[in-house]
């Protein structure tokens, strides 16, 4: 029980960060206004723990994969350019950088703790 309170919260706290530190790099190129504080970490925050919560408790009343992955996710993806006003160009690498960092933090809590279920269904081999 107090493991997986640890992992929720390592979990929210890394993709609440790497998050934020996309909307605000995004936001910025480019001579671009970067959002700040409190609203980019704010937005992130948000969806992190609302996507982690929604994506675990939906796993446990067994709701089918595709909407506790496909809701957060679209979350993720639209909420951050419609909130920050993002043009297309910006939208785009930002949609990028957002699908492309999941993995990365799900192969960073693999590969640093051994914890897999970040995104169970990407398989990493072992180092």
């Amino acid at each position: 029980m107090a493991d997986d309170l640890v992992r929720l919260l390592s979990y929210m706290l890394a993709s609440t960060v790497v998050l934020a530190v996309v909307i605000v790099f995004v936001g910025g190129l480019r001579g671009g206004r970067a959002p700040g504080w409190p609203a980019a970490p704010g937005v992130a925050l948000l969806i992190s723990v609302v996507g982690i919560l929604f994506g675990k408790y939906g796993e446990n009343f067994d709701l089918p994969w595709w909407i506790y992955y496909t809701v957060p996710m679209l979350a993720t993806v639209l909420i951050p350019p419609l909130a920050f006003r993002f043009n297309l160009w910006r939208a785009a690498l930002y949609v990028l950088l957002a699908v492309a960092t999941a993995p990365l933090i799900h192969a960073a809590f693999f590969y640093a703790l051994g914890w897999g279920d970040f995104m169970p269904f990407l398989a990493l081999p072992a180092l």
